[in-house]
């Protein structure tokens, strides 16, 4: 088996126009594809990356809120590669949302830095 890396990312909402605002006009990702599933009563939300990588964001009613902290397990967060970091964290706080401070990976000496989405979920942003 070869894996050639991620095709998607699968994120539910609990409000779907937020988040689609937050994924497309907050952090700039195309649209692809955006249906109304009435049979589930779901919206799904394809967008795509720089990469070719793709996020579907669905809404469902009733779901449960993700438990992020304290952190529990499972999927720990969505980490985005960036090229500069500091105008990522700059765009970002000049549209609202909250960063934390940029990090420096011991391992990659790298720098990176947190952020969350609009239901809590945690974002990394990661210096290429």
């Amino acid at each position: 088996m070869q894996i050639l890396g991620i095709h998607h990312i699968a994120i539910i909402c609990s409000d779907y126009g937020v988040s689609k605002k937050f994924y497309t006009q907050t952090l700039g990702l195309t649209i692809i594809n955006e249906q109304y599933r009435a049979d589930r009563k779901s919206f799904k939300l394809d967008l795509l990356l720089a990469d070719n990588s793709q996020i579907e964001l669905f809404s469902f009613a009733n779901a449960p809120a993700r438990l992020s902290y304290p952190e529990a397990q499972g999927l720990r967060h969505l980490a985005l590669r960036v090229a500069d970091i500091k105008s990522c964290i700059a765009q970002l706080n000049s549209k609202g949302v909250a960063t934390q401070a940029i990090r420096v990976d011991q391992d990659t000496n790298k720098k990176f830095a947190f952020f969350n989405d609009p239901d809590g979920l945690p974002i990394e942003l990661y210096e290429n």
